[in-house]
């Protein structure tokens, strides 16, 4: 019988095609409370604010990392833009325990296209043997007039 339903196909269990009339037998794994990932903000400081942010910079979820966008917000180039951020992002990957090397997903916003190429010269290595996806695009505004803003999602 066929469903349209995704949480009923799941829950009954399925059978995933895994290459040339082979199969893979799929059923709902349970997990006891204490297995459960619990959100965790990870304050640059160690210590959470007074009053409450706007956003949270990094929070963890299970073995994953959230690192909010990073601007640069001095006068420079799209060179020294770029170096700044990834070293950044590099500091909190490492202050919460992951590395360049554990970024799953990138996401990179450039004030102009242009920077593309002059970019990628600086960005181009810095996650080891295996670079993370990546999506890249021209955003209309950046804050804080940064050439570039970088977010990314780690795992830990």
């Amino acid at each position: 019988m066929k469903s349209n339903n995704r949480r009923n196909f799941l829950g009954h269990g399925a059978l995933l095609a895994a290459g040339a009339g082979a199969a893979v037998a799929v059923t709902p794994q349970t997990a006891s409370a204490q297995d459960k990932p619990v959100k965790k903000v990870i304050y640059k400081d160690g210590k959470k604010p007074e009053k409450t942010p706007r956003f949270s910079s990094t929070v963890q979820f299970g073995n994953l990392l959230f690192i909010a966008g990073v601007g640069a917000h001095f006068k420079g180039d799209i060179k020294a833009h770029t170096k700044h951020v990834l070293d950044e992002i590099q500091q909190q990957l490492e202050g919460a325990g992951s590395s360049m090397e554990k970024v799953l997903k990138c996401n990179v916003y450039l004030a102009h296209g242009e920077d593309f190429e002059a970019m990628n010269e600086v960005y181009t290595g810095r996650w080891g043997s295996e670079p993370p996806v990546r999506t890249t695009i021209a955003a209309a505004w950046i804050p804080g007039d940064s050439l570039i803003e970088i977010d990314v999602i780690a795992s830990i």
